[in-house]
């Protein structure tokens, strides 16, 4: 039983890295999951009675927790990367391939550098094999992404050919049940494509820059950017750990807990039904996991959904922070920005929830204050820890 919790309790992990991230909706996500998704933006509700933006309605908020220290923090973090200009070249070869390949239109064979765009199936004793089959995938021919064999037994063939493998995963392949195991592959080529040749007349035809040397430029901008933000947020996720550890939980108000631990179900099971066509309760039943069990596992994960709420709004409260609709519009604003969104109406579609928007807007505006005041040191690099030491 206890490996079947664990189970449960690694899908709600996903789920709140999900949640906290956001999601974009499948299409092909049946009504019912549909229905659930309209329904909880209808219930959404901005602001309090009072017409205030706020992470926990509660009046008495220090009856449910002692808020922790939150200023002067310490910590240390491993130094922020820098993009390299492999990295880089790297990065323009994948969207040269992607976004901008060039289907071939003669009449000629599949050659090594070449992108092919193939359905295959794997069998294994003559049997269909989890995830070894794809529809409409595109294969960079020589990039060693396919187990040995795959790429170069699609060399000499032509656009519209089906292709028979007969390959063997290696000894130390991942998934341990494949691992020196014999298949077999079918496999139709539907296109070849090559990747456009980057010139600077490339460049400007294509692409918002004149010169290569531009767009190359632009690239490692948008990457180093990207590396930038990233370490904002871990910096911003570490210190607020610390303001977790460092608070007194007492309680819980009963009506957030229960309406967390809906919102939290109501989550799973959209998750479950999108991406593997079964309900929450369908999953409990098929691996005999008991309701209480499962209360246990939607109350803790409630109960770490409502600390981060619950301390949110104990800084507003502390720092005398009051936030009106337009306050929390322009704090919106910064953090679709901050994300890498265009703009806030794409955000709002990628997260989905917004109720989930809502609390990742008003915690990274919790986060602002504590950085503020907070030190943040950069680890040594190993290797000049140990040169140092010796």
């Amino acid at each position: 039983m206890k490996k079947k919790m664990i189970i449960l309790l690694l899908t709600l992990g996903i789920l709140g890295t999900a949640m906290g991230c956001g999601e974009k909706k499948d299409k092909t996500e049946d009504k019912e999951g549909t229905k659930t998704e309209q329904s909880a933006q209808e219930d959404f509700k901005l602001t309090n009675k009072d017409g205030k933006v706020v992470a926990a309605d509660i009046n008495k908020i220090e009856d449910y927790i002692t808020l922790g220290e939150y200023k002067n923090l310490q910590v240390t973090e491993a130094p922020k990367a820098s993009v390299t200009d492999e990295e880089v070249e790297n990065s323009i070869s994948y969207k040269l391939m992607s976004q901008y390949k060039v289907e071939v239109t003669e009449d000629r064979a599949v050659q090594q550098d070449d992108i092919v765009n193939i359905d295959f199936t794997g069998y294994m004793d003559g049997e269909e094999f989890e995830g070894g089959s794809a529809q409409g995938e595109d294969l960079l021919i020589g990039s060693g992404s396919m187990i040995e064999g795959f790429e170069d037994g699609l060399v000499g063939h032509k656009k519209g050919e089906e292709v028979t493998l007969d390959l063997t995963f290696p000894v130390d392949y991942r998934a341990t049940e494949l691992q020196g195991k014999a298949v077999q592959f079918k496999v139709k080529i539907n296109s070849i494509s090559v990747k456009p040749e980057l010139t600077d007349e490339w460049a400007a035809a294509n692409t918002d820059y004149k010169t290569v040397e531009e767009f190359r430029a632009a690239e490692k901008e948008a990457m180093q950017k990207s590396i930038d933000l990233e370490y904002e947020g871990q910096v911003k996720s570490d210190l607020f750990s610390m303001v977790v550890e460092a608070t007194e939980f007492k309680e819980y108000p009963e009506a957030l807990l229960e309406q967390g631990k809906k919102d939290v179900r109501e989550r799973l099971d959209q998750m479950y039904q999108a991406q593997f066509q079964m309900t929450l309760d369908d999953y409990v039943k098929q691996q005999g996991i008991s309701e209480e069990e499962v209360e246990q596992v939607l109350t803790e994960s409630a109960q770490t959904y409502l600390q981060q709420n619950l301390i949110v709004q104990a800084i507003f409260n502390a720092e005398g922070i009051e936030m009106s609709e337009e306050d929390y519009t322009a704090e919106e604003a910064k953090f679709a920005e901050l994300n890498g969104f265009p703009d806030v109406e794409t955000m709002k579609m990628y997260y989905g929830d917004l109720n989930v928007l809502k609390d990742s807007v008003l915690w990274n505006k919790a986060c602002d204050v504590i950085v503020e005041t907070a030190t943040v040191t950069e680890q040594e690099p190993e290797a000049d820890t140990q040169a140092a030491q010796e």
